[in-house]
């Protein structure tokens, strides 16, 4: 009798992941919001905005959130305060 083998998928870090976000909302209407991120080979966390629109149009920053440590990258993520990012956007479209 063969035994199979429970694998699990491990994720690669430097294969980026998107993680949802508060919506952004503007004054006739809501864009979704994600943020994607990756660790570079030297071990530094890189992440990108996402902007979703009603219409389904997606835009992207490029890589603009850094962190030395995951937990740096976070603090960097809470930092970007609703008006920069709704800049961020608004240069975007």
């Amino acid at each position: 009798m063969t035994a199979q083998l429970n694998r699990s998928t491990i994720h690669d870090p430097r294969e980026p992941v998107l993680h949802d976000l508060s919506p952004l909302r503007l004054a006739d209407r809501q864009v979704t919001l994600q943020l994607s991120m990756r660790r570079s080979e030297d071990g530094v966390w890189w992440g990108r905005l996402r902007f979703i629109d009603d219409g389904g149009r997606e835009y992207e920053t490029a890589e603009i959130v850094r962190g030395a440590s995951e937990e740096e990258f976070w603090q960097a993520v809470r930092g970007l305060s609703e008006h920069h990012v709704r800049a961020l956007y608004l240069s975007l479209v």
